[in-house]
């Protein structure tokens, strides 16, 4: 009973860090169900562990890499996209967890205006798809972690 308290405030504190970029949401979660198969009464199986460990880490990667991937789908330069995840981890490390969001639009907005000398009015449109990839990283993450407490709510007994 009381590994199935301790999993469930793990597994809440990584929907937490889907927001809170401190805090590692995706990985978190996995841990409380990888508490529940070794201590836990259910029957999960290494196979189910397995394929939600894979899933954890693609999303914790696909969270770094989906902003440049937006900048660049909105019209920014490469350069662009490495300023978007080079201002993203800069905003992660100095000014968590508003600096992330800050960073990853500014680091677009100044590699498009500064290295590829595009104008401000030109450069706001990939840094807006910096910030739309920020927010779609914390949903592929959001999704995966209550996904995850879903699951393991199924094998309480």
């Amino acid at each position: 009973m009381w590994i199935d308290v301790i999993a469930v405030i793990i597994a809440l504190a990584g929907i937490v860090g889907c927001f809170l970029p401190v805090i590692p949401g995706p990985p978190l979660s996995w841990g409380a169900l990888l508490l529940l198969y070794f201590f836990g009464n259910g029957e999960m199986s290494l196979k189910f562990l397995l394929i939600w460990l894979g899933i954890t880490i693609v999303v914790t990667i696909l969270d770094y890499v989906v902003p440049a991937q937006f900048t660049r789908l909105t019209g920014g330069s490469k350069a662009a996209g490495r300023g978007s995840l080079v201002g993203l981890l800069l905003g992660l490390i100095f000014f968590p967890p508003w600096g992330m969001i800050a960073g990853a639009f500014l680091g677009a907005l100044l590699a498009e205006v500064f290295i590829n000398r595009s104008s401000v009015a030109d450069s706001v449109k990939p840094a807006l798809g910096s910030f739309a990839g920020f927010f779609f990283g914390t949903f592929i993450k959001l999704v995966a972690c209550v996904l995850m407490m879903w699951q393991m709510f199924k094998f309480f007994n």
